[in-house]
């Protein structure tokens, strides 16, 4: 079906089983073990092997030799394969590095061998003793600062450039001129990148954990010159993925590599140390923001210089993003300025683009209320806008950015928060307030499902969706249960698998939307069957408790389906008319409230509240618990979270989770979130919006508010670590 004109009153309307929290229908299985992850899916092939991986020593330069035979004759070994057996393997555009094949090297921990044993710790000893000889490139730069810098004077295309800003910005009444800085992040996702790759003939079946499913199928199809209908992906449970996961990676090409060289399945799990380096991070980000305003607090011109990290052809993380569309003002300029520099690959990582862009955006919000003398909340809501500051013609379809600042303040009790930076002492600490707004584009995807009645009167719904821990298994079983009238303890979901139906899969803050949208798609496409066999316009069909009732008659599910099951499947497509007219989005405010200790620095986060406007919530209870995970992500990023650049030799020094810290338990000892009652019917059918990127959105400046408004130190270099106020705090009495 076609999605061209906003929805309407419609069956999912009825909210019997959509919108309630119901617990995941996949929690017993992941809670108990019994969920299958890659690796684990010892069953699926007969006789595994197993292949270890081996990464580039250098970030650039050249392989001029590779002696295997020492490894080759290990104990257990039965085969290896080398990145100098073959040309560099084609890759698809949305993978900026290559996965395999040929002597250059673009980055440090490139794939270029893997080495296959009858057991891990055969292919891991073998695979150590494999001799590179490098030709390094000695002239390369990791700095990005050191980039920047000679590149500020080249011309770039602006991403906006609307109205006058430099004469704006050098006539406002009060301004601002700031630089912040954002580290590289890993996804540190709890299960690795792990395939096991097994050929039959020319035919591929990869069992992976991989968000976006008919992606890396077509990937496939490009790296091995073979049609995308050989390839069969299986990926029903992914241990979090937060966008690293989106493309195809070098540990399924290996594998693949690997099996069809031995002729057995085999394998593959990259280690911990490669998921940092071989895979992809956020990239490091400079930004320069330059606000103007008058002394009324209207905001007259607003500019944002963003740099950032890429491999050739790659984006980096764009920071200018969020502010393109968050607030008003009729001057604008921003740029980004994508620098190539041999580090790993930069790519989508949770909230690509608005995450660091907003870690600078709202601290910079901040100093400007300071400057102006106004409340935060206030100067925000001040220069709100309902029309999308790009293209002023183009209104958004719903934005209750407002709301989200007004109903935070009060249930957060704003007006009593510590007003006067560093001045509210218990105890030994320093306490502080502070709050952020939060911005995320809100679109959908084209998306398919296959739905079935069975003789049982059960309902099925495949996809090839994938769930990431996002709960996609139970908001696609509500929206079947609803749609079908029945309860959801009925209705089986298999997800994850390239046979079923293409979906839009898990990334951009799309998947929940569309594919609950193609689930509704399907489900309509079946009770249209439903009534050409009964012989009934499907207008005048109600579905409820199992039964299809009509004429003041009722037939059971289970009896319309009693000679075979009756199936149908449809996609969702989306009209041009909701990026044409509208700009669809979602919006949040967070606030922040922390401890200092005034004599060490030590930060403690003491409670956190989200506030979110993403229209109807199909399940509070998933919904939450996304919210809650992309705060807890927000206070790492602000905190602890950086990969460590060796600007000599180019690589993430604390590649693995003891070096790479990740907030805990104990780190977050209070979150509420609040979404407000609503919906977007231009949206989807359902009048849904993603909230799973949303919620990290804006959280590391309102804990680096509340940190200055705790100290009285402003810090514009995340993470926000003790050394870089320590000599700042207020004086102890």
């Amino acid at each position: 079906m076609r999605f061209d004109s906003p929805a309407e009153q419609n069956v999912s309307d009825r909210m019997k089983v959509l919108g309630q929290p119901l617990r995941r229908i996949d929690g017993p299985l992941k809670t108990t073990g019994m969920a299958p992850y890659a690796y684990e899916r010892h069953g699926v092939a007969k006789d595994q092997l197993v292949g270890y991986p081996l990464g580039s020593a250098i970030a650039k330069g050249r392989i001029v030799s590779m002696d295997i035979d020492e490894a080759q004759a290990s104990p257990g070994v039965v085969g290896i394969v080398t990145t100098l057996e073959m040309e560099r393997l084609p890759k698809v555009d949305w993978n900026v590095a290559y996965l395999f094949g040929g002597r250059e090297i673009q980055h440090y921990h490139q794939a270029i061998a893997v080495v296959v044993a009858n057991s891990f710790e055969e292919a891991r000893a073998a695979a150590a003793l494999i001799r590179v000889e490098y030709e390094e490139d000695r002239g390369a730069t990791y700095d990005l600062a050191a980039v920047r810098q000679e590149r500020l004077s080249d011309d770039v295309e602006p991403i906006d450039n609307i109205g006058d800003f430099e004469s704006a910005y050098a006539s406002a009444e009060v301004t601002l001129d700031a630089t912040y800085t954002t580290p590289g992040q890993c996804h540190a996702q709890m299960e690795p990148h792990a395939t096991i790759a097994q050929w039959d003939g020319d035919h591929l079946t990869l069992w992976k954990s991989n968000q976006m499913i008919e992606w890396s199928r077509q990937a496939l199809a490009t790296t091995f010159d073979l049609p995308a209908e050989n390839f069969r992906l299986d990926s029903p449970y992914i241990g979090g993925g937060f966008g690293v996961k989106l493309f195809l990676r070098a540990d399924a090409v290996m594998a693949a590599l690997a099996a069809r060289k031995v002729g057995r399945a085999v394998k593959l799990a990259l280690p911990r140390p490669m998921s940092a380096n071989n895979t992809t991070h956020r990239g490091l980000t400079i930004q320069r923001i330059r606000i103007g305003a008058s002394q009324e607090g209207k905001i007259t011109a607003i500019g944002h210089d963003n740099a950032t990290n890429t491999l050739p052809g790659g984006g980096g993380e764009n920071g200018a993003r969020a502010t393109r569309r968050f607030y008003a003002g009729e001057n604008r300029l921003l740029i980004n300025r994508a620098l190539e520099i041999h580090l790993p690959e930069s790519n989508a990582m949770r909230a690509p683009g608005e995450t660091a862009g907003l870690m600078a955006l709202e601290i910079a919000m901040d100093e400007m209320a300071e400057k102006l003398g106004m409340d935060p909340v206030e100067f925000r809501i001040i220069n709100d806008t309902q029309v999308d500051p790009s293209h002023p013609e183009r209104q958004f379809s719903e934005r209750h950015f407002i709301e989200c600042l007004q109903r935070g303040a009060e249930v957060f009790n704003w007006a009593s928060r510590n007003k006067a930076p560093g001045s509210r002492r218990e105890g030994a600490w320093l306490i502080g307030h502070g709050v952020a707004g939060a911005y995320r584009d809100a679109p959908a995807e084209t998306s398919g499902a296959r739905v079935s009645v069975r003789p049982d009167g059960s309902i099925r719904v495949e996809t090839d969706m994938t769930d990431i821990g996002t709960g996609s298994y139970t908001i696609i079983a509500q929206t079947a249960a609803e749609m079908m009238g029945v309860s959801l303890d009925v209705v089986s979901v298999d997800l994850g698998d390239s046979r079923h139906p293409v979906s839009a899969g898990s990334g951009g803050q799309w998947g929940a939307a569309s594919s609950t949208a193609g689930v509704y798609a399907a489900c309509l496409a079946l009770r249209k069957k439903i009534a050409e066999r009964l012989a009934v316009d499907p207008e005048a069909l109600e579905f409820s408790e199992g039964y299809v009732r009509y004429n003041d008659q009722q037939t059971a599910l289970s009896e319309l389906a009693s000679s075979g099951a009756i199936t149908a499947e449809d996609s969702i497509e989306f009209g041009d008319f909701r990026s044409e007219e509208y700009q669809l989005a979602t919006f949040g405010a967070h606030f922040v409230e922390v401890a200092v200790h005034a004599s060490t620095g030590e930060i403690r986060v003491r409670r956190m509240l989200a506030v979110c406007d993403a229209g109807r919530i199909l399940n509070p209870m998933t919904a939450r618990s996304q919210v809650i995970g992309a705060m807890t992500m927000g206070v790492g990023a602000a905190l602890m979270e950086e990969l460590a650049v060796d600007t000599r030799h180019g690589f993430f020094v604390n590649h693995d989770l003891a070096g790479y810290e990740v907030p805990v338990h104990a780190d977050i000892p209070k979150q509420e979130v609040i979404f407000l009652e609503g919906e977007d019917p231009y949206s989807t059918p359902l009048k849904a919006k993603g909230v799973g990127e949303l919620g990290i959105c804006g959280v590391s400046a309102a804990v680096a508010n509340a940190i200055y408004n705790a100290t009285g130190a402003r810090v514009r270099d995340y993470p926000i670590t003790l050394d870089k106020f320590l000599d700042r705090l207020p004086q102890i009495a």
